[in-house]
Formats: C-alpha cells, sequence, structure tokens
C-alpha cells in the first residue's frame, strides 16, 4: 500500500524535489501547507492534494485523516519549509505519528537533535533527513576507496562552491542568519556532512573569513586536512567560469586531483526517498556531526587570513 505524505514549505525552491520524489517511490502526498499561494507546482504531480495557506488548518486536516484509520492517515510529512522551522515542523509530525523526511539541515543547533531525540523515543517515530551526497555514485565509490586504503597520510582537500545569487537573497529568510543558520548552513553543510562522511570526525576548526556573501575557513578531520570557501558573490567565480556564463562553480580536489561529480544529481533525492523508505535512512546521529560543525563555524570568531587558507581568500579584501 502507497504511504500518504504530507509536506510543509510548498513554494519552496527545493520542494519540486520531494514531490517527484514522493511521486517516483509510487507514494502519495494528501495534502500541503505553505504561507505562500504560488504553489501551481502541485498540479504536475498531485492534482487532488489538499492546500493550506495556515498551518492551523493543515493540523487540523491531518488529524481527521488520523482519526479515519490506517488507510486515510498521514504516514511520513515531508519538511521543505525555511531551516529555522524544521525541528518545530518535526515535533509536530512526531506527535501526529507520522515519520520525518527532512531538507537539510535538518536543525540549525546540535541541542535540537537532542530535543528531537527524546521524542522519536515518546512517539516510536523517526526523523530522517537528504544527505544526498552520499548516494552520489561517484562519491560512494571514492568512500570504497578511501576505505580500502590503509596510508596514515592525511589527504589535502580544497572545497570551493561559488553559487551566484542576486540581491533578493540576503532579503529572504535565506539571508538572516537566524533562520538560515547563515551561509556555511545553508549552501555549505552537505558538503561539511560529505567531508567528515568520507574523512573522519573533525579535529581542528578555523574560521578565517566570514561575511554575509562569502566564508572560509580550514578544518583538520582525521583523515584529511581541509581549505574551504562558499561564496554567493558572482565576483568570486573563476574566469572559466564566467566566460562560460555558468553561475555557479563546485570543486574538490583531493591531493590537487579533482574530484569529478557534477553529473548524477537529478535523482539524488528519490534515492534518498527509496532507500529511507526501505529502513536505510539517514537519521538524527548521522545528522548530528555536520550540524555541529556548521553551528560552531556560525559562531567562531574570524581570525583573517593565515598561511594555510583557501587560496581564494587572497582576492578578499
Amino acid at each position: 500500500m502507497p504511504y500518504n505524505f504530507a509536506l510543509t514549505g510548498a513554494a519552496g525552491y527545493v520542494a519540486p524535489r520531494h514531490l517527484k520524489a514522493i511521486k517516483e517511490t509510487g507514494n502519495n502526498l494528501v495534502c500541503a501547507v505553505d504561507p505562500n499561494d504560488s504553489v501551481g507546482i502541485l498540479d504536475s504531480f498531485f492534482r487532488e492534494a489538499r492546500f493550506f495557506t495556515e498551518f492551523e488548518r493543515f493540523d487540523r486536516h491531518i488529524e481527521k485523516l488520523r482519526r479515519q484509520g490506517e488507510g486515510k492517515q498521514v504516514h511520513y510529512i515531508s519538511i521543505c519549509s525555511p531551516n529555522y522551522l524544521h525541528d518545530a515542523h518535526a515535533r509536530f509530525a512526531l506527535r501526529v505519528g507520522a515519520d520525518v523526511i527532512c531538507e537539510k539541515p535538518v536543525v540549525l543547533n546540535p541541542w535540537n537533535i537532542d530535543a528531537l531525540q527524546e521524542l522519536e523515543k515518546e512517539f516510536g517515530r523517526r526523523v530522517f533527513t537528504i544527505l544526498q551526497l552520499r548516494v552520489h555514485p561517484t562519491l560512494i565509490e571514492l568512500k570504497q576507496k578511501l576505505s580500502q586504503n590503509l596510508s596514515r597520510e592525511k589527504k589535502d582537500i580544497v572545497l570551493t562552491y561559488v553559487t551566484s545569487r542576486g540581491p533578493w537573497y540576503l532579503v529572504s529568510w535565506k539571508g538572516q542568519a537566524e533562520r538560515s543558520g547563515g551561509l556555511t548552513t545553508n549552501i555549505g553543510i552537505h558538503f561539511f556532512d560529505l567531508l567528515i562522511w568520507l574523512f573522519g570526525d573533525v579535529e581542528k576548526n578555523e574560521v578565517h573569513h566570514a561575511s554575509a556573501t562569502k566564508s572560509a575557513g580550514y578544518i583538520e578531520l582525521k583523515n584529511a586536512r581541509v581549505q574551504w570557501f562558499l561564496s554567493i558573490d558572482m565576483n568570486d567565480l573563476p574566469a572559466t567560469a564566467r566566460e562560460k556564463g555558468k553561475s555557479t562553480f563546485r570543486s574538490i580536489t583531493v591531493n590537487g586531483q579533482e574530484l569529478e561529480f557534477s553529473e548524477g544529481f537529478t535523482d539524488l533525492h528519490t534515492v534518498v526517498y527509496r532507500e529511507t523508505l526501505a529502513g536505510r535512512g539517514f537519521g538524527l546521529e548521522e545528522a548530528r556531526p555536520s550540524v555541529v560543525l556548521a553551528h560552531d563555524i556560525r559562531n567562531a570568531i574570524p581570525t583573517g587570513r593565515k598561511a594555510h587558507s583557501h587560496p581564494f581568500l587572497g582576492k578578499v579584501g
């Protein structure tokens, strides 16, 4: 029997990936909520889904379905709302007897994970999150190679991610650190999760630069030294990218060799959904290390440029 899904944040940027994943895994969306009513995308996937602009009415509808029994009740709630609402919406889901599939970051602060784990025990439901880079075929292959390499010498990693955004970004909730977690959380947390997954626990963390539009630092992991740079400023795009009219530049080098994984991103949410529904989802404890790291970066005092800073930082005034 297909599972019944509900979804929060239906008008957001990432919602179509979740709608597509629900559809492609053979399940049904019964209702969705968003204060913004620009949700025509629902017709492309679930034309019959009920839609609400008020969370209270969404709550009432889900409770009504719960009381109608197993065939009607919501089994999963997909959370695509702004980051600062994730833990509240996850708590709501657990209380109405639903499991959760939450967009990254699952929460903004480490103690939010502790609270959700208590509720998991209380209600017998689970909170899962989208750590999509962990299911990328190229990165799975790299993980396997690294696990077979017994060398104790740390790898030198350079992470560069520039994804240019216009003035709207800083005006929206994404530009407000208290709502998004800031730049490193909003656009960087899945890279931090990837690096910890591949190279082990964080041993040292330095932040060299932090502003509303770019951030950079140095992380020492169990098996790697990482120089990282994140930016939404188009002026940070390499000349080669600008000449090709590209608005995004993504690069990870390992000991000077480019890790090519630009292809294969299209269906990663669907893969994560399929794995989650099969009992192999990414739970709160798996998400914890990157949440802790992003929190620590957000609250660190920048030291300024150092000899081991990311090379792009030399361009920052």
